[in-house]
């Protein structure tokens, strides 16, 4: 696991492009280094139907424009978009989508996905597949002609699997009779700072901005991007029609995040990894899930992939439902509470929290017994972080 981490080579000018990309000084006629918050929600028009590059703010807003064009840059990608939060990016991916299209789904995926495609989405005639990604295979025999969109989580929430995103990009392009058949991959737990999915054939890579990428646990915002020009002019004409867009200050709030990506999740693979090997070496747990690992069923998919990984962990501790309440009340330095990829420790039990909304026997299918802990690792001091975890397992768990 350490040889992975001496190895880590981060993509090229990724902390040139968080810092710059976008934030050219010479757009304002103040040349201000730091772009300005732009709180207009309409702008002067030179003559009817005539404006100067923004009309309404909903359409357009100089301090969201700053923000898209940096995202774009960090994932290699030419068009950006943000929303109102990750599930109104989802929304408006899915309105890509018409009454009869069929949408394969990696069935371990973040539960508001689950809960948005299978519970909403299915009632408006979008056909919903839920599919084990992680083998190619099932990609491609789950392939229908109306199969118009392939969504991946990699990793996935909360089990850590990983998809081969070139491999069933492959599949997905050999199969589908047009060419209309789009793959998404949710890169939220990795960033662009570690996975870039546009380079290995998706065509539309989507975040939940509140976590890493922003990095502070201050803003509910999402966020896409892609290099099909033609799907681009599409979102963008959805991201005005269906009106999910962040707020100018929101979007001063991300870019000035994304200044410190390239820091923060270094500090937070290496909090991350020290954390597993503390947990897999603790008598009280049963088995610790971190693609860094190489106990993980697809190190090397991971090594192959991505450039690292991030701060979350998976683990079972030796018990079942008290056991898990007991140790996550007793934590001092992780914080209980959802979300994740904040400065701070997080800890939950996506069995009742996160994945509440996912049926009891696709819990059970998957593997998110009462049991399992999801950690995201923050930036604290390693050594605090790892004493604070077997306290709370000494308390929680009887050996």
């Amino acid at each position: 696991m350490a040889e992975w981490l001496d190895q880590h080579v981060p993509f090229p000018h990724v902390g040139t492009d968080a810092t710059h990309a976008g934030q050219a000084p010479e757009q304002w006629k103040s040349y201000a280094v730091v772009p300005p918050i732009s709180l207009a929600t309409t702008f002067k028009q030179g003559s009817p139907g005539e404006h100067y590059g923004f009309e309404y703010s909903r359409s357009g807003n100089p301090t969201r424009n700053c923000l898209e064009e940096c995202i774009a840059a960090l994932d290699g990608g030419t068009d950006g978009f943000t929303f109102s939060s990750g599930l109104g990016c989802t929304l408006t991916l899915i309105h890509l989508l018409k009454q009869g299209d069929h949408v394969i789904c990696m069935d371990d995926v973040y539960g508001g996905t689950n809960r948005y495609l299978t519970k909403v989405a299915s009632n408006f005639g979008v056909e919903v597949e839920m599919v084990d990604c992680a083998e190619a295979k099932n990609v491609a025999n789950a392939m229908k002609p109306n199969t118009k969109m392939v969504w991946i989580e990699t990793p996935t929430n909360p089990l850590l699997k990983l998809v081969d995103i070139e491999a069933v990009s492959k599949v997905v392009k050999e199969q589908c009779k047009s060419t209309d058949c789009l793959i998404v991959v949710d890169n939220t737990f990795l960033t662009s700072y570690f996975q870039r999915p546009l380079s290995l054939g998706a065509d539309i890579t989507m975040y939940s901005l509140t976590k890493y990428m922003n990095g502070h646990s201050d803003v509910v915002m999402g966020a896409c991007v892609t290099s099909n020009k033609a799907v681009a002019e599409r979102l963008r004409f959805l991201q005005n029609a269906i009106g999910s867009v962040p707020s100018p200050f929101d979007s001063y709030l991300v870019n000035r995040g994304l200044k410190t990506l390239h820091v923060r999740m270094k500090e937070h693979m290496k909090n991350g990894m020290e954390v597993a090997q503390a947990l897999l070496k603790n008598p009280r747990v049963e088995k610790v899930i971190h693609p860094g690992l190489p106990s993980h069923p697809q190190h090397e998919l991971a090594k192959r992939q991505t450039r690292g990984h991030s701060g979350m962990i998976t683990f079972f501790l030796k018990g079942g439902l008290e056991e898990s309440k007991k140790f996550l009340k007793s934590l001092k330095i992780f914080t209980l509470a959802e979300s994740l990829g904040g400065y701070e420790s997080l800890a939950e039990l996506p069995s009742i929290m996160t994945h509440a909304s996912v049926p009891p026997e696709q819990r059970a299918v998957l593997g998110i017994s009462d049991n399992l802990i999801r950690l995201s690792v923050g930036i604290e001091d390693s050594d605090d972080l790892i004493a604070d975890i077997e306290q709370a397992l000494e308390k929680a768990v009887k050996v």
